[in-house]
């Protein structure tokens, strides 16, 4: 693989993770929250993809499998579902 799709793939997976987390403890609203768990997926698939193929990185792609899940969650929990997760408290 190219190294500089590799790079690519790492730098961006690491800046959009941290985009996503200032979104998230900005706390702006519930609507911005689930964009920023979009920003989430992006990041962990860039980073699923850097980390199995870059050569002993499987580490981050495996915990990139897991948080791309959780992230999933996040999406559908604040722009998906019916009922946003601020309502049910």
């Amino acid at each position: 693989m190219s190294e500089v799709v590799l790079k690519s793939l790492q730098y961006y997976g690491a800046g959009a993770a941290t985009l996503a987390a200032l979104i998230i403890s900005l706390h702006i609203s519930t609507r911005w929250t689930g964009f920023a768990f979009v920003i989430f997926v992006t990041s962990s698939a860039a980073l699923i993809a850097w980390g199995f193929l870059q050569p002993d990185s499987e580490g981050i792609g495996w915990q990139n499998v897991i948080l791309f899940v959780i992230n999933c969650i996040g999406v559908y929990r604040y722009l998906l579902a019916s009922k946003s997760p601020a309502d049910s408290t």
